[in-house]
């Protein structure tokens, strides 16, 4: 069912500070700001060879980021993204093997402009899972 690892995104207080860290301090090719009030976050991503680095910043005080840095006011590893070639089928098969997606169960679109679903983390070993159709 998975795919290939799309990203890892880090929660961040300031992402501009988080950015220019990658940017200027390791030398990496960062994208610009994108905003994603669906998801209440604004994030920007750090191009590798291989993956991603997706970094969070709040979007408003109702985001799940905001909540996330009250807990965790540094930041920190947010979540995971997996590819995955069809989300309703992987909805399908993890929902009827009892594994929870988070919100109303339906894709929203992603910061890459396709569908993704987010998985809670009491089902997958305390780490908050996003798949993203690819």
């Amino acid at each position: 069912m998975l795919g290939r690892l799309n990203h890892v995104a880090i929660a961040v207080p300031d992402l501009e500070a988080a950015a220019a860290i990658y940017r200027d301090t390791l030398g990496a090719n960062v994208s610009q700001p994108q905003a994603l009030p669906e998801h209440g976050v604004t994030v920007v991503f750090v191009e590798l060879p291989n993956t991603k680095v997706e970094l969070l910043e709040p979007l408003g005080d109702d985001s799940p980021i905001a909540a996330y840095l009250q807990k965790n006011p540094s930041g920190g590893m947010h979540h995971l993204c997996y590819e995955v070639d069809d989300v309703i089928a992987a909805r399908d098969r993890l929902q009827a093997d009892g594994m929870r997606v988070l919100g109303d169960g339906e894709p929203k679109t992603g910061a890459h402009g396709k569908p993704v679903l987010f998985l809670h983390p009491k089902d997958f070993a305390g780490t908050l899972v996003e798949l993203e159709q690819v």
